[in-house]
């Protein structure tokens, strides 16, 4: 009852036509479309790629495997992370409890000394204005006495 079914009934070897384009009329004073080149495939570049990946494959040599000095550089990498891990490692196991305490304090100083910042920068203009007139004050006062 659908129009598919209809067309099926009419034509049995409707899945092998292919809709043909209206420009195959014979007529020479048509321009034909010529498909448009892919920008990507064109470059220089991509065509030596693909030339290598299908030389590669050619070869038997996976995509994944690396060259021989990559592979070492990047193990030399590895191994230099490893090692410095290991010296900080080291260093923290060989501070005493007393440079530990010291460490804990300045961090504590110099977390206070952000947060003494950051209420300062919210502040008004005038009253950071102030504050230094105060301190010149002090000081020209102070100086004056001595």
């Amino acid at each position: 009852a659908s129009m598919y079914t209809e067309i099926q009934r009419e034509h049995p070897d409707s899945r092998n036509i292919l809709t043909h384009p209206d420009y195959i009329d014979g007529n020479p004073d048509l321009i034909k479309p010529k498909k448009l080149l892919n920008p990507v495939k064109a470059s220089k570049s991509h065509q030596e790629l693909h030339r290598e990946l299908l030389m590669n494959h050619k070869r038997g040599l996976g995509v994944e495997s690396k060259p021989e000095l990559q592979r070492v550089l990047e193990h030399r990498r590895r191994n230099q992370l490893f090692r410095q891990k290991k010296e900080e490692e080291e260093a923290k196991k060989l501070q005493s409890p007393f440079e530990k305490e010291l460490l804990k304090r300045h961090q504590r100083l110099d977390q206070l000394e952000k947060e003494q910042e950051k209420e300062e920068d919210h502040a008004p203009e005038f009253i950071k204005v102030k504050e230094n007139l105060r301190r010149t004050s002090t000081v020209t006062g102070e100086e004056k006495a001595a």
